[in-house]
């Protein structure tokens, strides 16, 4: 079992967003993401997903595992799910996982369990 977390203060995804426009999006959010990602908390717990995700794979973002290799998604219930690219499934086999994401005060945070 491995774990990851990852935490992201709102308001620096908000100054990039002001910044970049939709290239910031772009840059780690797929087409489907981004029409999930409709509020300003939710694009941040994202990032944080994902960051959340690479930690716990043990390899971070890079060239083993970019950010468009992370694909959320979220259940009837509105909750949270991701999966890997095929070329990341390779490289990252997943068993079983687990993702939560919150937001609160300013900040959004990530946590996800994996069975490898």
């Amino acid at each position: 079992m491995k774990i990851g977390t990852d935490i992201i203060q709102i308001q620096r995804v908000e100054s990039l967003l002001n910044r970049y426009g939709d290239k910031f999006k772009e840059r780690f959010l797929s087409k489907e993401e981004i029409v999930l990602a409709k509020r300003l908390e939710t694009t941040a717990g994202f990032w944080a997903a994902k960051e959340a995700i690479a930690k716990a794979l043990g390899c971070g973002i890079g060239k083993q595992l970019s950010f468009h290799d992370i694909i959320i998604t979220k259940n009837d219930m509105g909750a949270p799910l991701f999966h890997l690219s095929k070329e990341a499934q390779q490289r990252h086999p997943i068993k079983e996982s687990s993702l939560s994401i919150s937001h609160d005060g300013g900040f959004a945070i990530a946590v996800v369990a994996i069975s490898i």
